[in-house]
Parts: structure tokens; sequence; C-alpha cells
């Protein structure tokens, strides 16, 4: 059986800028290869999904070369702004598209960028012969967002890694935050949190990229500075790795205020090792939390966006030592429900096994879920 082919942007691998949804393409690709089904990697380097017009020169060139009936799986950052160059491409094509984060929910966006890229979404989407969510509720926002069969809408979530139990500290304070420095990703809102919890001891390392052009960088700065958090709040930059290890290790809570999250890659790597998360319920949040076996849930969670219910937690957190015990427990406990990334590539693998096994979207409609 000929290897499928899986096009993705260009920085899959650059540490400078990780992200969940650059890790699961490399983890997944990993891993399917390890259980004796490779993928063949096709690099479109590029600004998607607004790329120059080199990238969609080198996407067109990339696509046309495929042959008719192969196999494709797409990194919808990839596919789903240019419905001008991959509609035409899945009329001859087996084509799957994995969407991590609908375009137009990267916040920031004006409302008419933000409904130019759901329109192009949409043409892509509905093109394909089957999409891939990263979460059933992800799953269930694209079948309802751009009105497509359900039948062809397919989950594959994230794995975690086994990690070791992280110590805890007596107090609480270090406080942890993974996540690229992005108005999605609700930094402003952390620091507006911290800001209102000064009288009590805690320090906060925000690891991950931030954008040093972008105005929503300087936003936050300013936001530091004005709020005198300089010397409690460190943003350490993008970690990997044995670095990025040596952070979870050292916290005692990972914090998650985010706007939007399709599934939270973050959240679990925490509870893996038994660290809990004050997370907003955003999306997929909750769910990624989970429970314990026993019910409990291994964390915070306040709605996204209530900076006074955010700071409210943190305090609860700082200064109840008996809560701090129970959510260890809890996301103790938590780990062994954790998905694994064997599970996640068989999932994948299943998927890419009935588009290589039907000749048609209509056959493909027809299989049970």
């Amino acid at each position: 059986m000929t290897a499928p082919a899986f096009v993705l942007p260009g920085g899959v691998d650059d540490p400078a800028t990780p992200s969940g949804g650059n890790i699961f393409d490399r983890r997944l690709t990993r891993e399917l290869a390890r259980r004796g089904r490779p993928v063949r990697e096709v690099m479109v380097p590029g600004t998607w999904p607004e790329p120059e017009a080199d990238a969609r020169g080198r996407l067109e060139r990339a696509l046309g070369a495929l042959p008719d009936g192969a196999v494709v799986l797409m990194d919808g950052l990839v596919a789903c702004g240019v419905p001008h160059i991959v509609v035409p491409e899945a009329r001859r094509l087996r084509l799957a598209v994995l969407v991590h984060l609908p375009l137009a929910d990267e916040t920031g966006l004006s409302a008419e960028r933000a409904a130019e890229l759901d329109a192009a979404e949409r043409q892509t989407l509905r093109a394909a012969r089957a999409v891939i969510a990263t979460s059933l509720w992800a799953a269930r926002g694209l079948v309802e967002r751009h009105v497509l069969d359900a039948t062809r809408v397919f989950t594959v979530e994230p794995g975690t890694d086994p990690a070791p139990l992280v110590p805890g500290t007596d107090t609480g304070s270090r406080l942890l935050s993974v996540a690229s420095v992005t108005p999605r990703k609700g930094h402003d809102l952390l620091i507006r949190a911290l800001a209102a919890n000064t009288d009590l001891h805690w320090e906060c390392v925000c690891a991950g990229p931030v954008p040093a052009e972008a105005e929503f960088t300087r936003r936050v700065r300013r936001l530091v500075g004005g709020l005198g958090l300089h010397d409690r709040v460190h943003f350490a930059g993008p970690l990997s790795g044995d670095a990025l290890a040596g952070a979870y290790e050292s916290a005692d809570l990972l914090l998650m205020p985010s706007r939007a999250e399709t599934f939270g890659m973050a959240a679990a790597e925490a509870l893996a090792r038994g660290l809990p998360v004050l997370a907003s319920t955003a999306g997929a949040l909750p769910d990624t939390l989970g429970r314990a076996p026993e019910g409990a849930v291994p964390g915070l969670l306040v709605p996204p966006g209530d900076v006074e219910a955010l700071a409210r937690a943190l305090r609860h957190w700082l200064t109840d030592g008996a809560l701090r015990d129970r959510l260890r427990g809890a996301a103790r406990r938590r780990r062994a429900g954790l998905r694994s990334w064997e599970a996640a590539a068989r999932d994948m693998a299943a998927v890419l096994d009935r588009m290589a096994e039907r000749n048609n979207a209509d056959a493909l409609r027809e299989d049970t879920r």
C-alpha cells in the first residue's frame, strides 16, 4: 500500500514556534511510523493561513505531483485558507483535512477577515472526503458551523506521554502557563488576576513564544509593568524537551485562562505529571481535564473571560491547603485515564485506512463511526 501523504506547514519542527498543532502533527507521524504505518511528509513553508505567492505556488506544485486517488492528509492551517488551490485537487485525491482550530476562531481578527476565513474553510471542508477534529467538542462545532455531513467528521484526540509526578510545594505558589502569548490564550486576563493577589506569595513562569512585534505582546508587557509584576511574572520564551519538562516539574499549578480551545494539550501534559490545572471552561477544556475515577475534577474551572472568577479561584488555591491536597490527589488519579499517542495513531490510521479502501465519498459516508 502506498503511504499516505501528510501536507504540513513548514515550521512544524521549529523549536522557536512550538504549538499544540505542531506537536500533534509531529508526534502523530512518529507514532504512525513506529506502528509500521508511515506517512510521506510534504512540507510546505509559508505564512499560513495567509500565504505569500511563493508558498501558494509550492502548494499547487506539491498537490499536483500527487497521483490520482492518493490518500492525502492536510493540516488545516495549510488547507483551509486556500480553497481555490485545494478544492480542485480534492476532486481527484482522497483528501482528509485535520483541523486543529477553525481559522476564524483565532482571536484578534477583524470581523470582516474572520468571515472571509470562515467562508474559505467551509469551501475546503465541504470538498474533503474526511474532516478530522481533535476533540468531540470540536467535531460537533465543525459540523454545526459549516453544515457538514457528520458521517465524514472524525475525532482523533491527542495523546500524552507518561511522565514522573511533580513534587509540588507546601505553599502552592509556583504557577505556570504554557502557551503562546496570543489573545486566544488569555495572558491579559491572567496578568489582571495575578495582580488581584499581590498580597499573597506566588511567582508565575510563562513558557511559550512571545511574538515581539505583536500589539498583544506589547499590551501584555505594559500590563505587567503597570501593575508592578516585573519581579513576579517571568516570560521564559518557547521551551521544549528537558527545559519544558523542568518547568512542569517545578510548578504547583498550570494556568489556562483561554478564550477558546479545541483540546488543550498543555492541560493533558500537566495531568500526566499529577499537576492540577486552573482553566477556563472554553471549548473542550472541561472534557480534557475530565475527572478522576471517583468523579473529582483535577483542577478548578472558571468562565472564559471572567477576570474576577479567575482571581478568586487563584486566591482559593493559594490560601487553602486542604483544597490543594484534594486537587493534587485528583490530578494524580486522573493520570491513568489519559490517552496515549499509540491510541491517537491507531485512530488516525483507521481513518486513513477507510479512505484508502473506499473509491468514492459516498462509500465513505456509508461507513459507521
